[in-house]
């Protein structure tokens, strides 16, 4: 399989948000993971998946829905939040196989949630927050949103943006491109 001799996931999460602070007794949950492998050597993606998450501690706002398409109906019909993170281990192979965010939130998201209720984490240690990386590779200044890290590479923004299996897959794609660049850095 190349250089690398191993694959990445591209993962990014949409939670339950709010115009200003949650509800009493409401917290961000996750509510949907985007899954995307890539073959770093390759240089191409291999698979996207997505898996809708039941929150247990929070609901989803009007805001919410406007920003993800995510509705409380469809959550509703989601695994539990300790179900999505097995299915993460087992069906992708999480915890060996490194993985990258767009910034750190989908990371501290993540072990926040697990500490909070009692789930292993998933992942390994091997993270790369890819929103860094590109700045980096790009000798940019100031750290750019996805759709403009897109903008910047060229590269168009195929789907919905804040839906998280479209953004992972975005996301990957910009991995692709610091991949071209000699730019990504080696896990």
């Amino acid at each position: 399989m190349g250089a690398t001799g191993e694959l990445l996931n591209v993962v990014d999460v949409e939670a339950t948000c709010w115009t200003g602070q949650p509800p009493p007794g409401q917290v961000s949950e996750i509510i949907e993971i985007g899954l995307t492998v890539v073959d770093l050597a390759a240089g191409e993606r291999l698979d996207r998946h997505r898996v809708v998450v039941r929150p247990a501690r929070s609901r989803v706002s009007a805001f919410c829905t406007e920003l993800t398409g995510l509705t409380q109906a469809e959550v509703d019909r989601g695994v539990s939040f300790a179900e999505a993170c097995r299915l993460l281990a087992v069906e992708h192979r999480a915890g060996p196989r490194p993985w990258a965010s767009w910034g750190d939130y989908d990371r501290r998201q993540f072990t926040r949630q697990c500490q909070a209720t009692g789930v292993p984490y998933p992942f390994g240690r091997r993270h790369t927050n890819a929103k860094l990386a590109f700045t980096e590779g790009y000798g940019l200044r100031k750290r750019p949103g996805m759709d403009r890290a897109l903008e910047i590479a060229g590269l168009p923004l195929e789907g919905r943006h804040h839906r998280g299996e479209d953004d992972a897959w975005n996301i990957a794609a910009l991995v692709l491109d610091l991949v071209g660049r000699g730019a990504w850095p080696a896990s």
